[in-house]
């Protein structure tokens, strides 16, 4: 195995087993919560960490034809389901109607695309490198774009409505994994690793501190609503004492 290769094949495989566990973490957070766009990212997470494992086999030399089809179609199709997730963060149910049948569609017209079209020669030093066929390169940018366009301006919706960093850093996290595809330049091809690796560290420093500062937050609540009940106990206490002892004295009046 040579350098390069062992490089983008160890890097890959980092890159897939951060991505995996990021994926398990919030699927079991969807397990709890039941939150919609949870659901949506972390499904679009474990089709990024499959899109990843595809790209350990290519840096093997080890694709085909098949392999390269539906490993362009998941890289579609996870933008889809982070851009799903975010748009879940709002409350217009008719933007999210739109979206889910436009990605649809999307898909479809990528199936056909991949039909009517031969992806080869995309493999080059182990990476993924090469010119797209036209019909792909259009339908996989009518998907992409939208959805990079969705993530920013959610991204600035939410940073507005709530100044939270952590929550910036989800988003920025799932903007950059969702266009690394788009990222790598004919000189620095390996600049799609890159992009992935930042994606997932931004995924990791938002999501895990977010809920540390969730958990922190409920805990407070909770101490504080029982503070509360306490003191309403004691409270409660004292009033039905106080009134006791007033019974007795008017009750030792009357004798």
């Amino acid at each position: 195995m040579q350098s390069l290769e062992l490089i983008v094949f160890v890097s890959t495989l980092i890159i897939a087993l951060l991505s995996g566990i990021l994926a398990a973490f919030l699927t079991k957070e969807w397990g709890k919560s039941r939150q919609k766009s949870l659901a949506f990212w972390s499904t679009g997470l474990w089709i990024f960490t499959i899109a990843v494992l595809f790209e350990s086999l290519f840096s093997l030399s080890y694709y085909s034809e098949a392999l390269i089809d539906t490993y362009l179609f998941l890289v579609v199709v996870l933008v889809e389901f982070l851009a799903t997730g975010s748009l879940y963060l709002l409350k217009n149910k008719a933007i999210k109607c739109a979206y889910i049948i436009y990605a649809l569609f999307i898909d479809v017209a990528l199936v056909l695309a991949f039909q009517y079209s031969t992806v080869s020669g995309i493999i080059v030093n182990y990476v993924v490198y090469g010119v797209l066929p036209l019909p792909v390169v259009i339908v996989s940018a009518m998907g992409t774009f939208p959805a990079a366009i969705i993530l920013i301006v959610v991204a600035a919706l939410s940073y507005r409505k709530s100044r939270n960093m952590k929550m910036l850093s989800i988003i920025a996290g799932t903007l950059v994994v969702s266009i690394a595809g788009t990222l790598y330049i004919a000189a620095m091809p390996e600049f799609l690793y890159y992009s992935e690796f930042i994606g997932i560290l931004l995924l990791w420093f938002g999501f895990f501190s977010f809920r540390d500062k969730r958990s922190a937050h409920v805990k407070h609540h909770m101490r504080k609503n029982m503070h509360k009940s306490t003191r309403k106990k004691y409270s409660r206490m004292d009033h039905n004492k106080t009134g006791k002892a007033h019974a007795k004295k008017k009750s030792r009046r009357r004798n």
